[in-house]
């Protein structure tokens, strides 16, 4: 039996240099999400659940990395949000 579908969670970023080491860790730690560039915006969407590692923001950025500074180039999110020091991470909660 097929696994059903799962429900869309997406995050949405300002397209800048301060945002392109987050992209590319969210797409190596995430290879089955979508990511859409449009002029001044980054959106990554992925069927159920997206996470983002600190480690390898700070392996993609070359430094020590907090994961509160998403928000500064943050334009929107969908998903229930779980936080910690070590991941950020994006899924619809039953």
């Amino acid at each position: 039996m097929a696994e059903p579908a799962r429900q869309p969670v997406f995050i949405a970023f300002q397209a800048n240099g301060d945002t392109i080491p987050i992209v590319d860790a969210i797409e190596q730690d995430n290879p089955h999400a979508q990511i859409d560039e449009s002029p001044g915006m980054v959106k990554i969407t992925a069927p159920g659940k997206l996470v983002v590692k600190r480690e390898t923001v700070e392996e993609m950025a070359g430094r020590a990395f907090d994961l509160q500074e998403l928000q500064v180039n943050l334009i929107s999110l969908s998903g229930s949000l779980d936080e910690t020091e070590d991941e950020f991470t994006l899924e619809w909660k039953l």
